[in-house]
């Protein structure tokens, strides 16, 4: 019966490592049954697993062939006989439930990835590989010099499947809490990096505004609407009464004062170079908004979003009527629109993603392949799947399993 070998070599990483250990394997007709390695500040780890037929002499042999090979590059090697029912029930592991595990911070601490670690052990999930996703960081960012400006990601894959989803994710909640940062648990799937549709709120989701708040302040009732507001953000009142008591404060605005307050509209961190990553990437884009088609239409011309659906005021002899015309986009419609424009662009609705900050987005974010609620309301962010509250809009990538290498300007 062969043997199966596994050969671990590390040091400073330099070319020719992985040729100089393969062509002494070939001369032996080794079969490589597992093979991978990382990089981490130049310093190589590097593991093969192999079959290969072996005797006392032979191995002895093979292994000073490596280590001649590998000793002028700097490289030490270890050499681990495995067994064959190790090796057995390794295989059997395949096919696993396999999970992602995203710990998204403005820098990571090991105190963060201990308690993480900690929960995942805690309900039986194995960590299979981890990988750095954002760039490298720089000693202000960790010296706390750039604070708020830097990404920080690290990325577990996982295997098994936990006993309770529910408590696993009360525990990862209470995680981003307490270490303010953000943890996103999703299936691994084909879906993940294959999603087609983004499909975004725009007031306090891809704006750091709520326009009908800033209309209200031109028409002199800005205290009056704002309370309304945060109340049905918060989902304490229904959208569309709070919308219709909203929009009759509305009432004799005239329609000059538009276009100042579009133009004066800030994006919220993260937001062009997320869409314009997207659009590189071949994605489509949407804005399904409770607020106006106006301003919609406004940041469509400026980001290049595909879609706009939102409500049309109601304008006549150049002012405001209070009104809007047509159906009023709520949550259910904005749920509506997304499952319609799936089907228009031929997608699953596992390949879409939904973003938004409001109780009136949880519908859309409930249907999407993969829901983010955006710097949130504490409700919503609770009800949601996935949620970023540290970084900007750009971390989504993230949760995609996009390198910083791999975001697109």
């Amino acid at each position: 019966m062969n043997s199966i070998l596994l050969i671990n070599a590390s040091g400073v990483d330099k070319p020719g490592v992985t040729r100089a250990i393969t062509k002494v394997l070939a001369t032996h007709n080794a079969n490589v049954l597992d093979i991978g390695q990382a990089v981490i500040h130049d310093t190589l780890a590097l593991g093969i697993l192999v079959e290969l037929q072996l005797n006392g002499d032979t191995r002895a042999h093979l292994e000073n062939e490596i280590e001649q090979c590998t000793a002028p590059l700097g490289i030490q090697v270890r050499f681990q006989t495995i067994s064959h029912d190790n090796y057995a029930h390794w295989v059997e592991q395949q096919g696993k439930t396999r999970h992602i595990v995203t710990l998204l911070a403005r820098q990571v601490s090991a105190a963060q990835i201990a308690e993480l670690t900690a929960v995942t052990s805690l309900h039986g999930l194995n960590i299979d590989s981890i990988n750095r996703l954002s760039g490298r960081v720089g000693l202000d960012v960790v010296k706390g010099e750039a604070e708020n400006t830097g990404n920080a990601c690290v990325e577990f894959s996982v295997r098994g499947t936990p006993n309770n989803m529910a408590a696993l994710r009360a525990d990862f909640m209470d995680l981003s809490v307490r270490l303010n940062v953000d943890i996103a648990f999703q299936r691994d799937t084909v879906y993940r990096r294959n999603r087609r549709l983004v499909c975004f709120d725009m007031d306090s989701t891809l704006i750091d505004a709520e326009v009908i708040d800033e209309l209200a302040k031109a028409a002199g009732v800005g205290e009056q609407v704002s309370e309304i507001t945060e109340a049905a953000m918060r989902g304490e009142l229904d959208f569309k009464q709070s919308f219709a008591a909203r929009m009759a404060l509305l009432k004799g605005l005239d329609e000059s004062v538009l276009a100042g307050i579009a133009a004066n509209l800030r994006l919220n961190e993260g937001a062009e170079k997320l869409i314009s990553s997207l659009k590189k990437l071949g994605y489509k884009t949407a804005i399904l908004s409770g607020g106006f088609n106006y301003f919609g239409r406004y940041l469509q011309n400026k980001l290049g979003i595909d879609y706009v659906y939102a409500n049309e005021l109601d304008i006549v002899d150049g002012k405001v009527t209070g009104n809007v015309v047509g159906t009023v986009v709520d949550g259910q419609r904005k749920a509506e629109l997304l499952a319609m424009l799936a089907q228009q662009e031929g997608i699953a609705l596992e390949q879409v993603i939904a973003v938004g900050d409001g109780a009136n987005d949880l519908p859309m974010l409930s249907v999407a392949g993969l829901g983010v609620a955006f710097r949130a309301k504490p409700l919503v962010k609770a009800s949601a799947e996935h949620s970023i509250s540290t970084l900007g809009l750009d971390g989504i990538l993230y949760l995609l399993g996009f390198r910083e290498r791999d975001k697109l300007l």
